[in-house]
């Protein structure tokens, strides 16, 4: 086993799965801010708490990959190249999205900046996208490394796309990138349950399994807000969708609780977040009774609370790499 001391130093280790971080929390904060609409309590501070957070963890973690890009970029290379880190990498401009869909209706004078980072943002997408259906199409996918991280570039990438288009003011390519990644997760579904039916994946890679949840409720979520007049029949049927993914991940919780801590586990809460604010949709528009949106909202909050009190724990004790 390598020693602590000939490890590279943590800068060279820096994880992408970090940036699961910051589409967590900006996405729980989206979930308080429609959970306003059915409680009778303040939600201000503690949507504007998940907000800003967000927010600050996205900007750090983007300046500390700045920084190894510039002094190891071999290291952002090798993950790049990885099966499942690279897709990983794709947290990143799905973070940045999601963050421009929700600060842009807030600040339209600057628009010249949300077009930028836009573009920006779906450049890398695309690029880690195409890195992903290259090994697919081309069988140089190793079996045991076909994980739910695959769906990152192409699914949740083009929904939240999708979404920020539309925040911007440019809903025609909006439609557009969210179909692709609709048409994107049809595709790769078939070849990840394939995987995930066939036995539990290697003990590095259970983590992502939380992924597998969220394409259902990320493509019903992002579908309200690109078209808000959307049926509360479409949005059920949309939760319905999402319960079964769900029902298969929990059904296995034997198998990805048996591995130790790690930045991947963060694959669990954005996907619980945009289930919420689906079910707080569902009791506004459907007459759910609001203590199914409370204890959604509870579920999710408990969830990245916790693994935001690990993850900070384990780091400061150095045992997260």
């Amino acid at each position: 086993m390598i020693q602590r001391d000939k490890e590279p130093n943590w800068l060279h280790r820096l994880h992408p799965g970090l940036f699961g971080m910051s589409l967590s929390l900006l996405s729980l904060s989206f979930a308080w801010s429609k959970y306003s609409h059915v409680t009778s309590i303040s939600t201000f501070w503690i949507e504007r708490f998940f907000l800003v957070l967000g927010i600050f963890i996205l900007c750090f973690l983007t300046i500390l990959w700045s920084i190894k890009a510039i002094f190891y970029p071999q290291a952002i290379g090798e993950k790049f190249l990885n099966p499942v880190l690279g897709p990983m990498m794709a947290y990143f401009p799905i973070s940045t999205m999601l963050a421009i869909a929700l600060l842009f209706p807030r600040f339209p004078e600057y628009s010249t900046f949300a077009y930028t980072l836009t573009a920006i943002a779906l450049i890398i997408q695309v690029t880690i996208a195409w890195r992903v259906v290259h090994m697919l199409s081309m069988g140089n996918m190793p079996t045991d490394q076909v994980t739910p991280a695959l769906y990152l570039p192409i699914v949740p990438g083009g929904l939240v796309g999708g979404a920020a288009l539309a925040a911007i003011g440019l809903p025609g390519f909006g439609y557009l990138v969210w179909g692709m990644g609709l048409g994107g997760w049809a595709l790769l579904e078939m070849r990840i349950l394939h995987r995930l039916f066939a036995g539990p994946l290697p003990p590095q890679f259970r983590p992502t399994i939380g992924i597998e949840m969220g394409p259902a409720a990320v493509s019903t979520i992002t579908a309200i807000t690109i078209w808000p007049n959307l049926p509360v029949d479409a949005i059920l049927v949309g939760l319905g969708i999402a319960s079964g993914p769900i029902f298969a991940v929990l059904t296995r919780w034997r198998s990805w609780t048996a591995v130790p801590f790690s930045f991947g586990f963060w694959s669990f809460a954005f996907p619980a977040a945009a289930t919420t604010s689906c079910v707080i949709e569902a009791v506004i528009r459907g007459g759910w009774p609001h203590q199914a949106a409370t204890i959604a909202i509870a579920i999710s909050t408990a969830l990245v609370l916790f693994l935001l009190a690990r993850t900070i724990i384990l780091l400061i004790q150095q045992k997260l790499y």
